[in-house]
């Protein structure tokens, strides 16, 4: 479906994007690593970080054996997927079938793009009771410990929702090879929905309603160097709202963490892979089959870290709750239904804070169930 700007849906879902959420305006960590700072400042010290790892790896996914001609080859590679999802809620993606070459050329645009001198990301930062820009997430208070690390936050998709001052403004040809990139993810990630409700048996059609020309947001992240790494956390715990997030690793730094059995398993990073992860609203439709899972992003002393994260969720103007055909006498609704506006104000309205904003989303049987 195409819209004009002059179509009152447009305007309408202009002002629902604008009140999604909004963050207090923090320092540049990226300047502040500039000056080669020796201790951290107090409100980036963080004394409650567990540092215990595992030397488990989350499983590999290839696509091109879910799209085989070989039956049981995709069968086996399905099964796989499903105990990826249900068990771990994260795994890396090989074969993919996004081109080599644009994932370079996005990985250039990106670490071009937080070379920019001060002066010009100005243009770009957050403005007052807004979320997308430069700048931090969830910060609500100006008393809350902060992260590591500064984000360039941006709607993708669809392309009548883009900020005017944001995504039409970046420079070229960074601008136009983020925009091919936002579409092949747009496609990667329906290939994946359809994909997840093969494995869990659900209906499809239901899928497809439910997402198709969702809401796509990218979140641009740079972790300079540390002094303290120990003291500090480049992206706090929490698990993502969308319904699926697909993460580039921008360069082969390590950094990423996944919280499996009380321990954080760190992802190594397979060359041209995504990182792909189950997200709260995905945990919602499936009813509980699979569940969001919580990560970090660390920082070290001696090197930069980027990635990118591309958010895909439900069209703005939907409801959202556990899908029809995978409630049952024996399993009924563990969450309930919640417009898709509504679920992200109520997200970015607060702290970020493991998974506690999903928990507001169960019903009764989703509490009595929440440890099983």
């Amino acid at each position: 479906m195409r819209f004009s700007s002059s179509d009152p849906l447009v305007a309408t879902m202009d002002a629902i994007v604008n009140k999604l959420g909004s963050s207090l305006p923090v320092p540049s960590v990226q300047e502040f690593a500039k000056e080669a700072i020796t201790e951290l400042p107090p409100r980036y010290i963080r004394t409650d970080l567990d540092h215990g790892t595992s030397l488990l790896q989350v499983p590999v996914i290839d696509l091109s054996k879910l799209s085989s001609s070989d039956g049981d080859l995709t069968e086996s590679e399905l099964e796989k997927l499903h105990s990826a999802c249900r068990d771990w809620g994260f795994f890396q993606l090989i074969n993919h079938g996004v081109s080599f070459s644009l994932l370079e050329e996005v990985k250039l645009g990106i670490q071009e793009f937080f070379k920019l001198p001060m002066e010009e990301k100005r243009r770009f930062w957050q403005q007052e009771g807004d979320l997308q820009g430069f700048g931090q997430a969830f910060v609500v208070s100006e008393e809350q410990k902060l992260d590591w690390g500064d984000m360039f936050y941006v709607e993708s998709l669809p392309r009548h929702l883009r900020k005017p001052h944001l995504f039409p403004m970046l420079p070229s040809p960074f601008r136009d090879v983020l925009d091919k990139y936002s579409t092949e993810l747009q496609d990667l990630a329906m290939k994946i929905l359809l994909l997840i409700a093969k494995a869990l048996k659900m209906d499809t059609k239901e899928m497809i309603e439910l997402f198709d020309e969702g809401l796509q947001m990218m979140r641009m992240n740079y972790y300079p160097p540390c002094p303290r790494p120990e003291l500090a956390i480049g992206l706090t715990p929490h698990s993502d709202a969308a319904g699926v997030t697909i993460l580039l690793q921008v360069n082969e730094v390590e950094g990423l963490q996944v919280r499996k059995e009380g321990k954080w398993v760190p992802i190594k990073p397979l060359p041209n892979a995504f990182v792909v992860n189950v997200g709260d609203i995905l945990e919602i439709v499936t009813n509980g089959n699979y569940r969001s899972i919580e990560h970090r992003a660390t920082v070290n002393s001696t090197n930069e870290r980027l990635s990118v994260a591309t958010f895909y969720s439900p069209k703005l103007e939907g409801e959202m709750g556990p899908t029809p055909s995978l409630i049952t006498p024996d399993k009924p609704a563990l969450f309930r239904t919640i417009g898709v506006a509504d679920y992200f104000k109520g997200f970015y309205s607060r702290e970020l804070q493991g998974k506690s904003y999903l928990d507001i989303m169960r019903t009764i049987q989703g509490e009595e169930n929440k440890g099983d």
